[in-house]
C-alpha cells in the first residue's frame, strides 16, 4: 500500500507549531520565525521526505521568477505553432537566457490578449514576452496588466510605454534587393500572405534596393494546401521572374520544395532567398540565401530589459537591432 503524502498539518502537529508557521518557512516568509524554529521544520521536512507543490510555493512569493513566452496561435501555423521553425528558435534562445539568469520559463500559445492577463496573472509572473501579435493587443496588455512586458517579435506602431525589441526589417529587404540587382536579375517577384507590418517594411525594403517600382508582389495564402494550389495555378507568372524574394525563410524553404517536384531548378532557373536564417535555412538544398537576424543577443535583451521594468528602471521604448545579408548557394550571378 502506498503511504499517503505527507502534509504541512502533519509537519506542524508533530512539532508543535502552527500551520502557518511551518508554510512559511516552507515559502521562505521567515522573517519573523527564530532560527531554531526555522532549522527543527527544515530536519523534519527533510525526515519524513516532505514534496512541497513547486507552484504553491512560487505563488506565495513576492517573486515567482517565471518568465512567461506568449506565442500567437495564428491560424497559419496550422495548428502547430510551436514547431515553426523561427519560433522554436525563438524559444531556444529564450530559454538560455532565462535559465541564465535564475528564472524559469513558461511558454504558452493565445488567440489574444485577454488569455495572456488571465494567465500571466494567475501565475504571478515577473514578466512576459509576446511574440507575433498585434498592435491592439499590445495595447490592452499595457491598459489591464501590470506585470512588465517587451514585444519580442511583432509590430506596434506606437510603442509608447511598452519595450518594443525589432530588427531593422527595411534594411534586411533593402540588402536583399541590393544583391539580386548586382547579380544581375532583372525581374524580381516578392511573396508574402500580407502587406502590413514587419512583412510590408521587409516588401519595400527590398523594392527599393532593387529598382523602384520594378519588382513584383504576389500575395499567397496561408495554408499550405492551398498555397501549393495557388503556385501552380501561377506558375507562369512565378517563372517569368529570374529571381523570388520571400518575406520569411519559410516560405522561401516551401516554394524550392514546389519547384523541385517540378523539375525547376534553383538557382539555374529561378534563383530564391528568404528571411531570417533559421537552421532549415542552411540544410535545405540549395542552402538559403537569406536575411541573418541575431537571435540570441535578441533574447539577452529581452531578459535584460525585463529585469530593468521589474526593477522599475527606465528603459528606452524601441530598440532595433542590426540584421545582415547571408549568401548561400540558393542565389547566384545570373547569366
Amino acid at each position: 500500500m502506498n503511504e499517503q503524502r505527507v502534509r504541512i498539518c502533519d509537519i506542524a502537529e508533530e512539532l508543535g507549531l502552527s500551520t502557518a508557521t511551518v508554510s512559511n518557512v516552507i515559502h521562505g516568509k521567515t522573517g519573523k520565525i527564530s532560527e531554531e524554529t526555522r532549522r527543527r521544520v527544515m530536519e523534519r521536512l527533510e525526515k519524513r521526505a516532505y514534496m512541497p507543490n513547486m507552484a504553491e510555493i512560487l505563488l506565495a512569493q513576492n517573486s515567482s521568477r517565471i518568465i512567461g513566452v506568449f506565442i500567437n496561435d495564428h491560424e497559419k501555423y496550422e495548428g502547430h505553432t510551436l514547431e515553426d521553425f523561427f519560433i522554436s528558435s525563438s524559444l531556444n534562445d529564450l530559454s538560455k537566457e532565462i535559465e541564465a539568469a535564475g528564472q524559469f520559463m513558461m511558454v504558452k500559445t493565445a488567440k489574444n490578449a485577454k488569455e495572456i492577463i488571465k494567465f500571466a496573472s494567475m501565475w504571478n509572473m515577473d514578466g512576459i514576452v509576446v511574440i507575433g501579435f498585434c498592435h491592439q493587443d499590445y495595447m490592452d496588455l499595457r491598459s489591464n496588466m501590470r506585470i512588465p512586458f517587451v514585444i519580442y517579435d511583432g509590430y506596434c506602431e506606437k510603442p509608447e510605454r511598452i519595450l518594443n525589441i525589432t530588427i531593422d526589417n527595411y534594411d534586411g529587404g533593402y540588402q536583399m534587393g541590393c544583391h539580386f540587382r548586382e547579380c544581375g536579375y532583372r525581374k524580381a517577384l516578392c511573396i508574402s500572405d500580407n502587406f502590413i507590418g514587419v512583412d510590408r517594411e521587409r516588401i519595400e525594403g527590398f523594392g527599393q534596393g532593387f529598382a523602384p517600382g520594378e519588382c513584383d508582389f504576389l500575395l499567397i495564402p496561408m495554408h499550405g494546401t492551398k498555397r501549393w494550389e495557388f503556385y501552380c495555378e501561377n506558375l507562369a507568372r512565378i517563372c517569368k521572374a529570374t529571381a523570388v524574394f520571400a518575406v520569411s525563410d519559410y516560405y522561401a524553404i516551401d516554394l524550392i520544395c514546389f519547384l523541385n517536384e517540378r523539375r525547376i531548378r534553383v538557382p539555374e532557373d529561378i534563383a530564391i532567398a528568404g528571411f531570417d536564417d533559421i537552421p532549415m535555412s542552411r540544410m535545405v538544398i540549395p542552402a538559403l540565401t537569406t536575411v541573418r537576424q541575431n537571435g540570441a543577443l535578441r533574447a539577452k535583451l529581452a531578459i535584460e530589459k525585463l529585469r530593468e521594468l521589474k526593477e522599475g528602471m527606465p528603459v528606452q521604448t524601441q530598440i532595433t537591432l542590426p540584421v545582415s545579408l547571408v549568401v548561400r548557394k540558393s542565389t547566384r550571378q545570373a547569366k
